[in-house]
């Protein structure tokens, strides 16, 4: 718990915030929402967003505490920080977080500022999952570093959450899936997302966010000394509001042999930086793509459905399952389904030797895809109102873990479907 000293001198408030704040980190892109029942809160909360330690946060103040706070999240995402004030009574107060937490996702952290100064309340806030507990009245210092200790002590698990994606053959779209979820969760969830383009030879990222940066990922790589989030923040270049690209040189004047370890530091610091580092994997086995899907949190397959793609899947998810013992099975996404007059292994029979439920089936819509590509942006930017978009961000709510509350959803895919079966049949 924090003990505020407070003080009438504005003059002594300010050097006070100065010599708290030496030596703060910058703070990484995170989302910061506050509900706040008076102005001597929101003011400090709203002096600390415009400080440059906080510069890549996206911070936004709302007036009415717990109240409008749940209502808020009943339809909104929730973000990767909630700061809540309330005048509550404890017991009133463990009753209202009860329904916050009934429409939060369990990752977002959440730090209350009370008017009790009590301990019992403290260590029962803590034991509910709060993140800290502040007493007011607070100043912006006591902002700043409260949120430092959450997202920048050494000690604190990573904030990020790696998804990587990789093909079970060549040409099978896993890139194209790739860029478009991280762009998909970034609009979503309102959520800061950071693209890794691996394939430092080939790489499409550039290309499909339709950027030329001058550095990008293979700087890193190969300086593995220099990376830390302030150097790799050098290296990003800005996508969309909330989307970072770590892009691939996608050049041959060199070769890109590495050890097995060579990404590692590189998607550990981008997890320091980012809620989600999204990985974009070459389709090729070597000791460091084996090591970065060994180390990913969420592994997704990308496959058409034809023979050799089942048995490069069969053989991955038969890896992974070794490789990680304790984490579920990759996910599967078939791709290009329903191509006219082309032999394919249906979704269930595709399915079945693998052990998995293919987590989408996205149909053959070469002008969607092509009118995207050729133009730089995403699919959702080309035809928002496409039912494959609507896949997209089915995909994207499962990915982030927020698939209980959109499965509903999925009677878009039943649909699609049956659409190919029906086409498949007319053939």
């Amino acid at each position: 718990m924090t003990n505020l000293a407070y003080t009438t001198d504005p003059s002594e408030a300010i050097v006070s915030d100065e010599t708290q704040m030496q030596g703060l980190r910058p703070v990484p892109r995170i989302s910061v929402q506050a509900f706040c029942e008076t102005e001597a809160v929101a003011s400090p909360i709203e002096r600390a967003a415009e400080d440059r330690r906080m510069a890549k946060a996206h911070v936004k103040v709302h007036m009415g505490g717990l109240p409008t706070a749940i209502e808020f999240y009943h339809t909104a995402p929730t973000p990767n920080l909630i700061i809540v004030e309330t005048r509550d009574e404890p017991r009133v107060l463990m009753a209202k977080l009860e329904q916050l937490a009934g429409v939060c996702d369990p990752a977002s952290k959440v730090v209350i500022i009370g008017h009790h100064n009590d301990v019992g309340l403290y260590r029962d806030l803590i034991r509910f999952g709060i993140s800290e507990y502040v007493v007011a009245p607070i100043s912006m210092a006591d902002i700043v570093s409260d949120i430092s200790k959450i997202f920048v002590d050494p000690e604190a698990e990573p904030i990020g959450r790696s998804i990587a994606f990789i093909g079970a053959k060549g040409g099978v779209g896993s890139s194209t899936i790739a860029h478009n979820m991280a762009w998909t969760m970034s609009r979503l969830f309102q959520s800061e997302v950071v693209v890794a383009d691996m394939d430092l030879a080939f790489g499409t990222a550039n290309i499909n966010f339709d950027q030329d940066p001058a550095q990008g990922i293979a700087e890193a790589v190969f300086s593995p000394e220099r990376v830390d989030e302030v150097y790799l923040d050098r290296l990003l270049s800005q996508c969309a509001e909330r989307l970072s690209l770590l892009a691939a040189p996608s050049t041959l004047d060199r070769v890109y042999d590495f050890d097995a370890d060579a990404f590692k530091s590189i998607v550990e610091t981008a997890q320091r930086s980012a809620p989600m580092v999204i990985l974009d994997v070459p389709h090729v086995w070597t000791g460091w793509t084996r090591q970065t899907l060994a180390q990913a949190d969420e592994i997704v397959i990308t496959a058409t459905p034809e023979l050799a793609n089942l048995r490069n899947t069969k053989n991955l998810i038969d890896m992974l399952r070794k490789l990680r013992p304790n984490d579920p099975a990759p996910k599967l996404v078939i791709n290009q389904a329903g191509v006219a007059k082309r032999p394919e292994i249906s979704p269930a029979d595709f399915a079945e030797p693998l052990g998995v439920t293919p987590l989408a089936v996205i149909p053959f819509e070469p002008q969607l895809f092509g009118n995207a590509a050729n133009n730089g942006r995403m699919l959702g930017e080309t035809d928002a109102q496409h039912q494959i978009v609507q896949i997209m961000n089915d995909i994207a709510h499962v990915l982030s873990g927020r698939g209980e509350m959109k499965i509903k959803k999925k009677a878009g895919l039943t649909g699609l479907l049956h659409k190919l079966k029906r086409k498949k049949a007319g053939a």
